[in-house]
Protein backbone atom coordinates (compact mmCIF):
# COMPACT_ATOMS: atom_id res chain seq x y z
CA UNK A 1 0.00 0.00 0.00
CA UNK A 2 2.80 2.40 0.94
CA UNK A 3 4.63 1.57 -2.30
CA UNK A 4 1.50 2.46 -4.34
CA UNK A 5 1.23 5.83 -2.57
CA UNK A 6 4.87 6.60 -3.34
CA UNK A 7 4.38 5.70 -7.01
CA UNK A 8 1.20 7.77 -7.20
CA UNK A 9 2.92 10.74 -5.54
CA UNK A 10 5.90 10.46 -7.92
CA UNK A 11 3.54 10.39 -10.93
CA UNK A 12 1.70 13.44 -9.61
CA UNK A 13 4.97 15.33 -9.10
CA UNK A 14 6.11 14.36 -12.61
CA UNK A 15 2.79 15.49 -14.11
CA UNK A 16 2.96 18.83 -12.32
CA UNK A 17 6.63 19.19 -13.23
CA UNK A 18 6.08 18.71 -16.97
CA UNK A 19 3.52 21.51 -16.92
CA UNK A 20 6.42 23.91 -16.41
CA UNK A 21 8.08 22.93 -19.70
CA UNK A 22 7.03 25.49 -22.33
CA UNK A 23 6.09 24.80 -25.93
CA UNK A 24 6.42 27.03 -28.96
CA UNK A 25 3.19 28.74 -29.93
CA UNK A 26 2.34 28.92 -33.61
CA UNK A 27 0.72 32.34 -33.57
CA UNK A 28 1.52 35.48 -35.51
CA UNK A 29 -0.48 38.70 -35.51
CA UNK A 30 0.38 39.64 -39.10
CA UNK A 31 -0.86 37.75 -42.15
CA UNK A 32 2.10 37.64 -44.55
CA UNK A 33 1.89 38.79 -48.15
CA UNK A 34 2.75 35.21 -49.13
CA UNK A 35 -0.42 33.78 -47.58
CA UNK A 36 -2.65 31.63 -49.81
CA UNK A 37 -5.70 33.81 -49.10
CA UNK A 38 -3.80 37.02 -49.88
CA UNK A 39 -2.34 35.93 -53.23
CA UNK A 40 -5.45 34.14 -54.53
CA UNK A 41 -8.93 35.49 -55.09
CA UNK A 42 -10.67 32.94 -52.89
CA UNK A 43 -14.48 33.04 -52.72
CA UNK A 44 -15.67 33.87 -49.19
CA UNK A 45 -17.35 30.53 -48.44
CA UNK A 46 -14.32 28.55 -49.57
CA UNK A 47 -11.97 30.93 -47.77
CA UNK A 48 -13.85 30.53 -44.49
CA UNK A 49 -13.97 26.75 -44.77
CA UNK A 50 -10.27 26.38 -45.65
CA UNK A 51 -9.31 28.64 -42.76
CA UNK A 52 -11.56 26.71 -40.35
CA UNK A 53 -10.60 23.24 -41.58
CA UNK A 54 -6.94 23.64 -42.58
CA UNK A 55 -5.19 26.69 -41.16
CA UNK A 56 -4.72 25.49 -37.57
CA UNK A 57 -2.24 22.84 -38.76
CA UNK A 58 -1.18 24.25 -42.12
CA UNK A 59 -0.37 27.92 -41.46
CA UNK A 60 1.67 30.13 -39.15
CA UNK A 61 -1.34 31.03 -37.06
CA UNK A 62 -3.04 28.34 -34.98
CA UNK A 63 -6.24 29.00 -33.11
CA UNK A 64 -5.46 26.93 -30.01
CA UNK A 65 -8.06 25.03 -28.00
CA UNK A 66 -8.41 25.48 -24.23
CA UNK A 67 -6.44 22.32 -23.47
CA UNK A 68 -3.31 23.37 -25.39
CA UNK A 69 -1.38 24.27 -22.25
CA UNK A 70 -1.73 20.87 -20.61
CA UNK A 71 1.27 18.59 -21.05
CA UNK A 72 1.71 16.13 -22.70
CA UNK A 73 -1.15 17.29 -24.97
CA UNK A 74 0.70 20.51 -25.81
CA UNK A 75 3.70 18.52 -27.05
CA UNK A 76 1.44 16.41 -29.23
CA UNK A 77 -0.22 19.52 -30.69
CA UNK A 78 3.13 21.23 -31.29
CA UNK A 79 4.49 18.17 -33.10
CA UNK A 80 1.29 17.77 -35.12
CA UNK A 81 1.33 21.42 -36.21
CA UNK A 82 5.02 21.27 -37.16
CA UNK A 83 4.41 18.14 -39.26
CA UNK A 84 1.40 19.77 -40.94
CA UNK A 85 3.38 22.90 -41.79
CA UNK A 86 6.22 20.81 -43.24
CA UNK A 87 3.74 19.21 -45.62
CA UNK A 88 1.88 22.41 -46.54
CA UNK A 89 2.08 25.91 -45.12
CA UNK A 90 -0.62 28.22 -46.47
CA UNK A 91 1.18 31.20 -44.89
CA UNK A 92 4.17 30.61 -47.19
CA UNK A 93 2.19 29.72 -50.33
CA UNK A 94 3.69 32.39 -52.58
CA UNK A 95 7.22 31.20 -51.79
CA UNK A 96 6.48 27.84 -53.46
CA UNK A 97 7.50 27.24 -57.07
CA UNK A 98 4.76 26.83 -59.67
CA UNK A 99 5.51 23.11 -59.85
CA UNK A 100 5.27 22.72 -56.07
CA UNK A 101 2.02 24.70 -55.98
CA UNK A 102 0.50 22.38 -58.59
CA UNK A 103 1.61 19.37 -56.60
CA UNK A 104 0.15 20.79 -53.39
CA UNK A 105 -3.15 21.65 -55.10
CA UNK A 106 -3.36 18.13 -56.53
CA UNK A 107 -2.63 16.73 -53.08
CA UNK A 108 -5.33 18.93 -51.49
CA UNK A 109 -7.88 17.64 -54.00
CA UNK A 110 -6.90 14.01 -53.38
CA UNK A 111 -6.86 14.41 -49.60
CA UNK A 112 -10.36 15.88 -49.62
CA UNK A 113 -11.71 13.28 -52.09
CA UNK A 114 -10.30 10.44 -50.00
CA UNK A 115 -11.59 11.95 -46.72
CA UNK A 116 -8.04 12.14 -45.36
CA UNK A 117 -8.26 15.86 -44.60
CA UNK A 118 -9.21 17.36 -42.33
CA UNK A 119 -8.15 14.58 -39.98
CA UNK A 120 -10.92 12.75 -38.15
CA UNK A 121 -9.06 13.28 -34.87
CA UNK A 122 -9.26 17.03 -35.54
CA UNK A 123 -12.91 17.13 -36.58
CA UNK A 124 -13.97 15.14 -33.49
CA UNK A 125 -13.04 18.12 -31.36
CA UNK A 126 -13.57 20.83 -33.99
CA UNK A 127 -16.96 19.98 -35.45
CA UNK A 128 -17.05 23.16 -37.53
CA UNK A 129 -14.02 21.88 -39.48
CA UNK A 130 -15.98 18.98 -40.98
CA UNK A 131 -16.64 19.31 -44.68
CA UNK A 132 -20.06 18.53 -46.09
CA UNK A 133 -20.31 16.88 -49.51
CA UNK A 134 -21.36 20.21 -50.98
CA UNK A 135 -18.39 22.02 -49.40
CA UNK A 136 -15.99 19.30 -50.59
CA UNK A 137 -17.27 19.61 -54.14
CA UNK A 138 -17.04 23.41 -54.07
CA UNK A 139 -13.48 23.37 -52.71
CA UNK A 140 -12.36 20.66 -55.14
CA UNK A 141 -13.89 22.55 -58.07
CA UNK A 142 -12.28 25.84 -57.07
CA UNK A 143 -8.87 24.27 -56.32
CA UNK A 144 -8.99 22.46 -59.69
CA UNK A 145 -9.58 25.77 -61.48
CA UNK A 146 -6.75 27.38 -59.56
CA UNK A 147 -4.46 24.50 -60.51
CA UNK A 148 -5.42 24.82 -64.19
CA UNK A 149 -4.80 28.57 -64.13
CA UNK A 150 -1.22 28.05 -62.89
CA UNK A 151 -0.15 27.05 -66.41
Amino acid sequence: MKKNKIILFALLVAFVGIQLIPTTRNQHKIVPKTDFMVVNDVPNLIKKKIQTSCYDCHSNNTNYPWYNKIQPVAWFLEDHINEGKKELNFSEWETYSKRRKKGKLKSIINQIKEDKMPLTSYTLIHGDAKLTKKEKLAIIEWISKLKTNLN
